[in-house]
């Protein structure tokens, strides 16, 4: 807010009084001068003095009293004062988050992430979130990447972390992480004595596989490296999430082929090696949202400058 005040017919109503009738009789009240006051209004006196006069007569009040060498409160005036700098300063918060809002500095996010992106990027996207825009609420919806999409394209969330491909309709993505593939194993397998192995290793093994239709992104992506290498698996059981399918192996019902953030999920049983082999982090993470967005935060995120292991920065 400015210090100049327009008094005006359309002044903004505050109950029984107006905006410019408590900023003119705070001015007045704190200068004991009607002339001190118009000059620090930038206002002549003749409309300074009616804005008081209207107060009193909308209160039923006498605020001030005057004479021709001072001006001075009334008791009423006095316990008035407190009330009108409060509300006067209620007044200008709601306007600065008005401006807030607008700019994408406040208001609410809706965030979907995968469960493995829990492990990984989750955390650093929030923390850089509410470190640049302390006055946005963030709420988080774990989801696998078909519902994220899903939610996204009716509006009901603002941003997803979510595997690609994103192929619909108004949905953007932008990749800000990728991530390498190991071999999870049950306790005691024959493999866990190998520090690295080789995805033939697997051949004739039983696998703990991604589900074709709620994780199609892992399903296609397994198979087709499997496909490329020529290994042949025994496909027991089909599963959606990868803390579900640590549970699967740690019960020694098969191997599965995990990103290495899965080793964070902390199944103590399991017993990890990686595929040297595979060293072009084949995993990708996409940041999603509907393009254009009704939300003003979202825009403002997208324009971080932050990137997670070199991606993400345009």
């Amino acid at each position: 807010m400015t210090s100049k005040i327009m008094f005006a017919s359309g002044d903004t109503l505050l109950g029984m009084f107006t905006f410019g009738q408590l900023t003119a009789f705070v001015a007045v009240a704190e200068e004991l001068s009607f002339v001190r006051a118009a000059e620090r209004l930038h206002v002549s006196q003749p409309p300074l003095t009616r804005q008081i006069q209207a107060l009193e007569r909308s209160l039923g009040v006498q605020l001030l009293t005057r004479s021709s060498r001072s001006v001075r409160l009334t008791a009423p005036g006095q316990a008035f004062l407190r009330d009108a700098r409060r509300l006067l300063r209620d007044v200008d918060g709601a306007t600065l988050n008005i401006r807030r809002t607008f700019a994408g500095t406040a208001g609410s996010l809706q965030i979907g992430f995968t469960s493995v992106a829990a492990f990984t990027v989750l955390g650093v996207v929030v923390t850089s979130i509410l470190k640049n825009f302390p006055g946005v609420d963030v709420s988080l919806q774990e989801f696998v990447t078909k519902d994220q999409l899903d939610e996204l394209s009716g509006n009901n969330l603002d941003l997803g972390l979510a595997r690609p491909p994103i192929a619909r309709r108004q949905l953007e993505s932008r990749e800000i992480f990728r991530e390498s593939l190991v071999v999870a194993l049950p306790p005691g397998h024959p493999l866990t004595g190998r520090p690295g192995l080789r995805l033939a290793d697997l051949n004739g093994a039983d696998i703990v596989m991604y589900s074709p239709s709620d994780s199609q992104y892992f399903h296609e992506l397994v198979v087709s490296l499997l496909r490329k290498r020529d290994v042949n698996v025994h496909h027991r059981l089909y599963v959606a999430q990868v803390h579900d399918m640590l549970s699967l192996v740690e019960a020694g019902l098969g191997v599965a082929i995990v990103p290495a953030s899965a080793e964070r999920v902390g199944h103590g049983g399991v017993v990890f090696r990686h595929l040297p082999e595979e060293t072009d982090a084949p995993v990708r993470l996409h940041l999603v949202w509907r393009e254009p967005s009704a939300n003003p935060v979202v825009r403002a995120v997208l324009d971080l400058p932050w990137a997670i292991n070199g991606l993400g920065e345009d």
